[in-house]
């Protein structure tokens, strides 16, 4: 079997702390680094066609929620866990660039609606393939079935770690 990075560390402190589990170390430890790893990959592809990872998040939430690819700034920045400020800050950007843009909602003249423009919906269109042929290609080395299997256990873990979190915060209140 081959080593990496991790089992360096693993080694290390199986060596001066021996008593030590440190199974779970040596999953979290991989999921730091390819989370590391993976999202320079990513971003660099986002990059490939002039968006920034923060630009990128906001295009693909409109693109994602259907025709007419339109939003609210707050279902924007809820979606996103931005606050109101950093999601103006990125939709001014996003704007200048003829990607997005903003209107008053026909329901709450008080209100704005954000929505994808012709150029911004041909761009996400165009990023999201990209996109998604690079996280296939940086699987590539796990056949479907693990694949499957590694999405499945990740999947319980997230519902799991969330679920204590909320719990958490809720007894913090």
């Amino acid at each position: 079997m081959q080593t990496d990075h991790v089992d360096r560390i693993l080694s290390q402190w199986q060596h001066e702390r021996p008593e030590l589990d440190l199974l779970a170390m040596s999953i979290f430890g991989r999921l730091w680094r390819l989370n590391a790893i993976a999202g320079k990959a990513i971003e660099q592809v986002h990059l490939q066609f002039g968006l920034t990872q923060p630009e990128f998040d906001v295009l693909v939430a409109l693109r994602r929620s259907g025709e007419p690819y339109t939003l609210s700034p707050t279902a924007l920045y809820t979606s996103l866990l931005l606050s109101s400020g950093a999601m103006t800050n990125r939709l001014d950007k996003l704007e200048a660039r003829g990607l997005i843009y903003r209107e008053p909602s026909p329901e709450d003249r008080r209100s704005m609606l954000v929505s994808l423009s012709k150029k911004g919906l041909a761009l996400i269109n165009e990023t999201m393939t990209a996109h998604v042929a690079n996280e296939q290609r940086l699987l590539s080395s796990l056949d479907r079935e693990q694949q499957q299997q590694l999405a499945d256990l990740l999947r319980t873990l997230l519902l799991h770690i969330g679920k204590d979190q909320a719990e958490a915060g809720q007894s913090e209140q």
